[in-house]
């Protein structure tokens, strides 16, 4: 599980009854910045693989995505370089951010305001307590063919994303920060020494 994928969470004011849609809306326009633990769950036709780790979002643009377990691997972007680091490899990957990104979870979590110019985003109701919104790209050559965000009293709890290999990822996110002051250190990655740095 070696694919970078990203998603987070939200904490809106709106009242604890609302809709998915409002929710979202309300979270793209007041969150500057964005914080969480997460679990991550990818499942094929033959397999399911876990990750933990944490999150840092800072609007618009900036991010940081950190795997733990069970593979140490850190994704960082500054706006306009992804470097993904994968320890284990010793290697350092270097693409465009806006062309890595494309019309992903990442880009849409810490992108611009602009999210319908690029989604089609629908309700598709209520599980539990946990109200869904799904979120399809408009472009056919999105590596992601849907993508749901399922928010409860207020908060985007969890992401669902499905690609066009087949695989669904689930990811769940505990211990969200919202509008945290956050260290711009976050977002800067410079390749440790020794490691094999590919890409553009």
């Amino acid at each position: 599980m070696k694919q970078a994928l990203l998603g987070l969470l939200l904490a809106a004011t709106l009242p604890v009854h609302a809709a998915a849609l409002p929710q979202f809306k309300a979270f793209i326009a007041g969150t500057k910045t964005l914080a969480a633990d997460f679990t991550q769950t990818v499942s094929g036709k033959q397999r399911q693989e876990t990750a933990h780790g944490t999150m840092q979002i800072q609007r618009p643009g900036k991010l940081r995505w950190t795997y733990a377990q069970p593979f140490e691997q850190l994704i960082v972007g500054d706006g306009k370089t992804l470097w993904l680091y994968d320890k284990e490899l010793a290697q350092v990957t270097r693409r465009d951010q806006a062309g890595a990104l494309g019309n992903s979870p990442a880009a849409l979590l810490a992108g611009s305001n602009a999210i319908e110019r690029d989604y089609q985003l629908r309700e598709v109701g209520k599980t539990g307590k946990v109200e869904w919104l799904a979120a399809s790209p408009k472009k056919a050559d999105n590596t992601f063919e849907s993508i749901k965000m399922g928010f409860t009293a207020n908060q985007l709890v969890e992401m669902e994303l499905a690609d066009s290999f087949g695989n669904i990822t689930r990811i769940q996110f505990k211990n969200l920060q919202r509008n945290a002051k956050v260290n711009p250190a976050q977002f800067r990655f410079t390749p440790p020494a020794g490691v094999d740095v590919v890409g553009e």
